[in-house]
């Protein structure tokens, strides 16, 4: 049974101004008496917010079932047995030298994990003449600020050495366009899902013992497919728009979401907009490095009359943007526990999204095929009026439209 902190921290109380007072027995019952009024789970919670082994509470509940008389006298001060670090007083620096060079985390860190279980370090130890338990070991570990712990993805690899400088000029980029009134938009591809029966992460509320039943292997349904949602989240409307792909993700289809974003939610917004800013990965379907990409990105200035300007974040930095925690991370906790049955579930799923803030989302499904690897020819690339900013040209650009003669665009 889990029991809330605040019981335990109520307890823990209630034992530091007690406790003192009673002899070793009554301290016993007294805990004993705490435990059995809990129940299932009592002891231990006993034990920790008093301090004490769960074995003192045990007896002391086992002493109050037998109704046994008060023995009239106390163990002395000091006595009951000693730590194993007062009895064997080599022993903590024999499992720190264990544990060290398989430990993990910040040295100067108050806390630290080990790979290593108390059950092997418990026999490693004994072997070098320290007879402990496992359960001993884990107390030590414990209290020298160790603890059981998951990995988490923090490592981003080698740094680039204008990564700070790059996010910074993003950052002012994106405070002048949105000053000025005009778009700036976030983009990526959220996390491909299988359609149909599969099973979803989270939970959901259901009758008890009635879950939803999905399918045990994950294997693709061939006439259901796949769904390829990419993303496109307005910063300064709080808003967003999904179109969910089922073919390929291409630098195409990528541009043909900002497209359908622009005619329904940014034109609407942005009457006056004389450019429009976007900010996307270092790669995928909208990496710096794609003709293709490029190449829409003309079609679409050339199209909506404005010229598009595009910062890219460093290598290996794609938690930054934007669009993976204001509308990504809020689309995942909306459709969590539920099987994406369909391409229609998942976009009206998708489009439910709300939060706390306003957010308001969009979604449509996009049927059209889009081929993979297609190449682009020399004339077409030559064609592209792409203007590189003054810093990092290859991260940042601009796309002008043939009909703008004006080279002003924010460098």
């Amino acid at each position: 049974m889990a029991f809330p902190v605040e019981l335990e921290e109520t307890l823990a109380g209630k034992f530091a101004s007690v406790l003192p007072h009673l002899d070793e027995r009554q301290r016993r019952l007294v805990l004993g008496a705490e435990a059995r009024a809990l129940g299932h789970g009592g002891i231990k919670l006993v034990a920790r917010a008093a301090g004490v082994a769960s074995a003192t509470v045990s007896k002391g509940v086992a002493e109050l079932e037998e109704g046994g008389q008060p023995l009239g006298r106390a163990r002395r001060p000091g006595g009951g047995r000693k730590r194993v670090t007062q009895t064997d007083p080599g022993v903590l620096k024999a499992l720190l030298e264990l544990v060290e060079p398989s430990s993990r985390g910040d040295p100067q860190s108050p806390l630290r994990w080990t790979t290593k279980a108390t059950r092997k370090l418990a026999e490693e130890l004994t072997k070098l003449g320290h007879r402990v338990s496992a359960w001993t070991v884990g107390n030590l570990l414990r209290e020298e600020n160790f603890s059981l712990q998951a990995t988490s993805k923090q490592i981003e690899g080698r740094q680039h050495a204008d990564r700070d400088a790059q996010f910074r000029y993003i950052n002012e980029q994106a405070k002048a366009h949105i000053e000025a009134g005009w778009p700036v938009v976030s983009v990526d591809t959220k996390k491909k899902e299988l359609v149909g029966e599969y099973k979803n992460g989270g939970r959901e509320w259901q009758p008890k013992g009635e879950p939803v039943r999905v399918k045990v292997h994950d294997f693709i349904d061939k006439q259901l497919g796949k769904a390829i949602p990419y993303g496109v989240y307005d910063l300064g409307h709080n808003a967003g728009w999904v179109s969910v792909g089922v073919d390929h993700d291409t630098a195409e289809f990528a541009v043909a979401t900002i497209r359908r974003w622009w005619y329904s939610m940014g034109r609407p917004a942005y009457r006056q907009a004389k450019r429009l800013l976007i900010t996307a990965d270092a790669g995928g379907s909208n990496g710096p490095r794609l003709h293709l990409w490029k190449l829409e990105l003309q079609k679409l200035a050339e199209e909506i009359g404005l010229p598009i300007s595009v910062s890219h974040f460093p290598p290996g930095t794609s938690k930054w943007n934007k669009i993976e925690h204001r509308l990504f991370s809020f689309i995942s906790q909306n459709w969590r526990g539920k099987p994406l049955i369909s391409h229609q579930v998942i976009v009206k799923l998708i489009a439910g999204t709300r939060t706390t803030t306003g957010l308001k989302v969009r979604a449509a499904l996009d049927r059209n095929t889009y081929a993979a690897g297609l190449k682009v020819d020399k004339q077409a690339i030559a064609n592209i009026r792409m203007k590189p900013a003054r810093f990092h040209g290859d991260w940042n650009y601009s796309i002008l439209p043939a009909a703008s003669q004006s080279d002003a665009v924010i460098s």
